[in-house]
């Protein structure tokens, strides 16, 4: 997926001065304890109408927004259209009233992840629900300074990140691992590829599912950590158990999870010949075993670089997804703020 960041002019020059990118969505003053709102603001509009209208030069497929409160459905439908658009949220308590509306939904449980994390997410989970395909051009507005407000609009196309990955396949992915349980052994492979640990970058592999055959094809490097505690335990659904990987992950060996996200063992040594297994060139012994062992066996396996974090998943011995960390994952375009001030002044 690469992201691309345009000014006003290169969008629509027409309307340059008419909308300002720090504007849009404000949080309302007076909402409820259990439920935050969104306003549609009259800049708002105007924002929103820039996105149709680079959807429309561009031929994008589709506006996706994510939210930090429910909208107006009404107001935004009147702005959207009859124009495709994918409203995304931490909360499903934020879509709310959405399925009396056209518009299209997606839940992205990241609260405390970083808006970029977010926002793939949001598009591998559209294109898990085919509402978006692998190529979709898609033009994106978020909270990328603020947190108060949507700021940003990019411009992303997914062909190149979610080439080779279908909704067909992602489908096939959770008739041999629950996608729950394989949505939080991935978000936990990118934050360790993303924060390394202690300030130093990590590179670690994880195989879920199928986890007898895994660990008859595997024996321990020493110590497993994972023994002796009880299985509800070890389950990596708990925070705390997500966390302790994490700092187990600067040892060396695979972990083996089962389908229902048991921690099964740590630091196993995958014994299998990846002759039978073809990879780019430069990645190295662990990406190989990760690949050998999906071949192998019926498990899912989630390899994370050291060198630079991306996280790779391996099914069939093949790539079927790539991830960049969010700090990487996207090239942007520097922003022209002399432009962003003049417009707010």
């Amino acid at each position: 997926m690469r992201g691309q960041r345009l000014s006003v002019e290169e969008i629509c020059p027409t309307i340059v001065g008419t909308c300002a990118l720090i504007a849009g969505f404000t949080s309302g003053n007076e909402t409820p304890p259990r439920m935050k709102y969104q306003k549609l603001s009259s800049q708002f509009t105007e924002f929103l109408k820039l996105a149709i209208r680079m959807l429309e030069i561009a031929e994008a497929d589709a506006v996706l927004i994510f939210v930090d409160g429910q909208p107006e459905w009404d107001k935004l439908k009147a702005v959207a259209d009859d124009h495709k658009v994918i409203v995304a949220a931490d909360r499903e308590e934020f879509l709310e009233g959405i399925d009396e509306t056209d518009l299209h939904g997606v839940v992205v449980e990241l609260e405390e992840s970083p808006i970029l994390e977010k926002l793939m997410h949001a598009l591998v989970e559209a294109v898990a629900n085919d509402q978006l395909s692998t190529g979709a051009k898609v033009v994106a507005l978020y909270s990328g300074f603020d947190e108060e407000r949507i700021d940003t609009i990019s411009f992303i196309r997914l062909d190149e990140r979610l080439g080779r990955l279908t909704s067909r396949d992602l489908r096939k992915l959770e008739t041999s691992v629950p996608l729950e349980t394989l949505k939080i052994v991935v978000d936990l492979a990118v934050e360790i590829g993303r924060e390394g640990r202690e300030g130093k970058p990590v590179g670690t592999c994880f195989v879920v599912g199928d986890h007898r055959k895994v660990l008859a094809n595997s024996a321990p490097s020493g110590f497993d950590p994972a023994k002796g505690y009880a299985k509800k335990e070890r389950n990596i659904a708990d925070r705390s158990v997500r966390e302790n990987l994490k700092e187990l992950a600067q040892l060396d060996g695979a972990f083996v999870i089962a389908a229902d996200g048991t921690v099964e063992a740590a630091c196993r040594m995958l014994d299998v010949t990846s002759a039978n297994v073809t990879l780019s060139k430069g990645l190295g012994a662990r990406h190989w075993a990760a690949a050998a062992i999906s071949k192998k066996t019926k498990g899912i396996s989630i390899a994370v670089s050291e060198s630079n974090g991306t996280v790779r998943l391996f099914q069939d011995g093949e790539v079927v997804l790539r991830i960049e960390p969010s700090r990487r994952a996207m090239k942007w375009k520097d922003l022209d703020f002399d432009n962003i001030q003049s417009a707010n002044d």
